[in-house]
């Protein structure tokens, strides 16, 4: 087998969309568990769109996701220039390759191509028929996911425009004859392209590459393909929000392809090893924030304490959560306390600045809530001379203190706890209790308490 060579030819516009990304993503999945290679070609002829600092959200968006390329801009290789505006002087080769074997005729100024087969013979004959649909040239495209897919091209076709600019089939079809693509993978969208496409390569006696044409993104709710302008579209707000890159990837690579054994989580060298055409699906794939919210908490959980807090760290600082000289053993200890529940690093800050900082926002809710069943200021002024009196200050002497304490006054334990973590947090909610108590310390959680019961 001749190696695999596949292409992400992007048009850099200032945004990296979900779908672009797993686009991207298939191909080079493809590359590396073929050993072929990945090709970044962009596609930069919008002068007005297509600007450098747009280039650099596309490469730095790519390069945030792990998907690194093998030619491309700032790596180079055998098949350059990998910018399409700057490949005019092959564009000219090939049109002259058409010119030469009578596949193109002008008219309004614009250069067309002309198919072949059995139909009317200029594009004025076409229109004075007054038909619609009728069949030129019948196109059988042998798609990897789709399957053999029939279409017919109807007209002939421009392929330079009155202002001398190539449109995007012609230099599409150049492109990938001219750097040696085999496999075209790309969204199902592009699917109604292709019979142009491969009537181009057929024109200029090039076998066609293999298609496989993915599945659409759908948006999170309601019909409809996935746009720049929907919620959860863009990849740079998941590196903004702190989402693990690898959690991204992952859940991408789930858009329109599974493994068949419902694996959801997996690294990427399993995933590497896994992937191809069988495993993509036909229908098309829904976007869901909320499960891709679960699967970076998966990957937070797991993360190895150390390189947890080196990661969290900038972000709470950012936050003024914590100082620059924030004891490392305590902050350590509070985020192996916030570890098992976080879902995303930007949630971090607010969910444990009461750790840290004696100005915090108490949910009044949740005070309500407690009122409701006992006076939470009676029940610490209860429990604050027991806490006080213990000799040590951890999660089993504060439990084995309290439950004693609870018996005696012929109620369950639990009856103080709702008061107890409200009274030192102002929440409702959070890591384990009695272990967070053991974390603060006895000189903050007392000091609360005491503040508290007034």
């Amino acid at each position: 087998m001749s190696e695999a060579r596949v292409r992400f030819a992007p048009s850099p516009t200032g945004f990296f969309h979900i779908g672009s990304a797993r686009t991207a993503l298939f191909n080079w999945l493809y590359a590396r568990h073929t050993e072929g290679k990945f090709i970044l070609r962009i596609e930069d002829t919008d002068k007005e769109r297509n600007t450098d600092e747009a280039l650099k959200v596309l490469l730095d968006g790519m390069r945030w996701l792990g998907l690194d390329w093998d030619e491309g801009p700032e790596v180079g290789g055998g098949y350059g220039p990998y910018f399409q505006s700057e490949r005019q002087a092959i564009y000219d080769e090939y049109l002259k390759k058409l010119e030469d074997a009578g596949r193109t005729y002008e008219k309004d100024g614009a250069i067309w191509f002309k198919l072949e087969g059995e139909r009317y013979t200029t594009y004025d004959d076409f229109k004075k028929a007054e038909v619609e649909k009728v069949k030129t040239v019948p196109v059988v495209i042998e798609d990897a996911v789709r399957g053999r897919v029939e279409r017919a091209e109807e007209m002939d076709f421009v392929i330079v425009r009155k202002d001398g600019n190539p449109v995007f089939h012609f230099v599409n079809v150049v492109d990938d004859i001219a750097m040696g693509i085999t496999h075209v993978i790309r969204g199902e969208d592009h699917l109604s392209n292709t019979s142009k496409h491969v009537e181009l390569f057929n024109a200029f006696g090039v076998e066609p590459p293999k298609f496989a044409h993915i599945p659409l993104i759908l948006k999170e709710s309601g019909p409809g393909k996935m746009s720049k302008r929907d919620k959860g579209a863009l990849i740079e707000d998941y590196e903004q929000r702190g989402f693990l890159p690898a959690a991204v990837r992952n859940y991408i690579c789930l858009l329109g392809w599974s493994p068949k054994d419902d694996q959801e989580k997996m690294d990427i060298g399993e995933i590497i090893e896994r992937f191809d055409f069988p495993g993509i699906n036909k229908g098309n794939a829904r976007f869901d924030e909320q499960k891709l919210a679960a699967l970076n908490s998966e990957y937070l959980r797991e993360m190895e304490i150390g390189s947890f807090t080196f990661l969290v760290r900038p972000i709470l600082a950012e936050a003024g959560v914590v100082a620059e000289d924030e004891d490392e053993d305590y902050l350590q200890a509070v985020l192996k306390l916030a570890q098992p529940k976080a879902r995303s690093l930007e949630d971090l800050p607010d969910y444990l600045r009461y750790f840290f900082n004696e100005t915090y926002t108490s949910d009044e809710k949740v005070a309500g809530k407690i009122a409701k069943k006992a006076d939470p200021k009676a029940l610490i002024a209860e429990i604050l001379p027991v806490l006080e009196g213990l000799d040590n200050f951890d999660a089993e002497s504060i439990k084995s203190a309290l439950e004693a304490h609870a018996e005696g006054h012929g109620q369950k334990v639990f009856a103080y706890f709702p008061a107890l973590r409200f009274a030192v947090s102002g929440q409702g909610g959070g890591p384990e209790l009695l272990p967070m108590l053991e974390v603060m310390g006895r000189e903050r959680v007392l000091g609360r308490l005491g503040a508290f019961a007034g």
